[in-house]
């Protein structure tokens, strides 16, 4: 892979811009289109152009005309989640998404933010980038996970860029980019193989370079906790630290836990009262809710005809997972809104990204496991909704340079979703420990 040569044109100064049109909704072909409540100057450069999604309305009239001749299934033969996601559950949200659902609304609200597409090693990866008007903040890029997208990160733009009307000081401010894992949203899809997270982190690391910033630090939850993690073992020059807000269990985990668990034996005598809870947790997780992890890194293409083809089960792969991760337990809508749901699958429709994401899976699966240590600085908080929760000593070996450990009172899996307010203090805390706030 080739990313110094495809770097482009680098300033040093940082913009703000928008427009653009996106194809259909099959196979997005964004374009460039004009600036619009701007007041930011952009940098010069060949390789960003400005992008503004605008989906066709065919693609929603589409949608509702798919929505209304679903072919249910039978109902399950339980009354829990044992399952699956429950039908009258599903129905609701469907037909809600059917005849009242808004995607105008929701393009608008992410065209409320300057977006652009930029050409890294051969796929346009789209970004919102926001500058903080205050000219000393620290550079962050953020980035979400699967199944999330850019939609989760919304609502913490504001306070991390603003902080000072947002209960923060100056100091705290950053300067934002948000990009879409490619594969997801409105970034390009890979067409060969070999975009795993380090793959990612290499694209992350030359995105900020060609936006100017000649020190950065790194944040994210999920898959964006593993691409920050590759960054924080690739080290490259610049990277001054990230925050992450889940942990690989695989390079935490103790040894002598770790083989219990493969072999199925018992808990080991070793671990504490909360060790062992944490053990129970991952035992649970392995045995009932990691079958879509194992489809997805052996065999993405297969689930994804059904993806591509259906509203219905997009909506429904993807909700079982929203709900089994929100820290309200298999109650989404009392962690986030229905909009807010509906925000994020509409567009994995749209976009046509429900199989081109789950290939990131695959992709790690075949690159192997990468379980060096972390080169800089790492802050890392634990909300109590997340599948795995280790204790502050489990994380020695995989970060070294820990200087931030946080156990937050509430939040899931979804944190900034979910609990942008308390998400946006731990970034601040977590960076500010590290000396580097400016």
């Amino acid at each position: 892979m080739d990313l110094e040569n495809r770097a482009g044109k680098v300033t040093r100064r940082s913009f703000l811009l928008s427009g653009a049109a996106i194809g259909a909704a099959a196979a997005v072909l964004p374009s460039t289109g004009t600036a619009a409540n701007v007041t930011n100057s952009p940098i010069s450069s060949e390789n960003i152009r400005p992008f503004k999604p605008d989906i066709p309305e065919s693609a929603l009239v589409d949608l509702r005309r798919r929505l209304a001749a679903t072919r249910w299934p039978d109902s399950a033969t339980v009354k829990d989640r044992s399952q699956g996601v429950d039908q009258q559950t599903l129905q609701d949200l469907v037909a809600y998404w059917q005849s009242a659902y808004d995607w105008r609304r929701a393009e608008r609200k992410l065209n409320a933010f300057p977006q652009y597409l930029t050409d890294i090693d051969g796929l346009d990866v789209h970004f919102i980038h926001v500058r903080s008007r205050h000219e000393n903040a620290l550079p962050l890029i953020m980035t979400h996970g699967w199944p999330g997208s850019v939609f989760e990160l919304l609502d913490v733009i504001a306070p991390l860029t603003d902080p000072t009307a947002h209960g923060g000081k100056a100091e705290d401010a950053f300067h934002l980019v948000v990009p879409s894992i490619p594969g997801f949203g409105f970034s390009q899809k890979p067409t060969s193989t070999g975009w795993d997270a380090q793959r990612i982190a290499m694209a992350w690391d030359m995105l900020m370079k060609r936006l100017g910033y000649s020190h950065y630090v790194s944040q994210g939850g999920d898959w964006g906790a593993i691409v920050s993690d590759a960054l924080a073992r690739q080290a490259p020059e610049g990277l001054l630290g990230i925050h992450v807000n889940r942990i690989e269990r695989g390079s935490t985990f103790p040894a002598d836990a770790a083989q219990a668990l493969k072999s199925g034996g018992p808990a080991p005598d070793s671990l504490s009262a909360e060790e062992r809870k944490v053990f129970d947790e991952a035992r649970d997780f392995l045995n009932n809710g990691f079958g879509y992890a194992s489809i997805l890194s052996t065999r993405p293409e297969t689930v994804g005809y059904g993806l591509a083809d259906s509203p219905v089960g997009l909506a429904a792969w993807l909700y079982d997972k929203i709900a089994d991760w929100v820290f309200t337990r298999g109650k989404p809508e009392e962690a986030l809104s229905r909009d807010d749901i509906l925000d994020n699958i509409t567009l994995y429709w749209l976009t046509n990204t429900g199989p081109s994401s789950g290939r990131i899976y695959w992709e790690n699966l075949k690159a192997g496991a990468k379980l060096t240590a972390a080169k800089v600085p790492v802050a890392v908080t634990v909300f109590p909704g997340e599948v795995y929760r280790p204790p502050r000593k489990w994380l020695s070996k995989a970060y070294p340079k820990l200087v931030y450990y946080n156990q937050a009172s509430k939040g899931g899996h979804f944190a900034a979703w979910e609990e942008p307010e308390l998400f946006v203090e731990e970034i601040r805390a977590g960076f500010r420990a590290m000396g580097i706030r400016n």
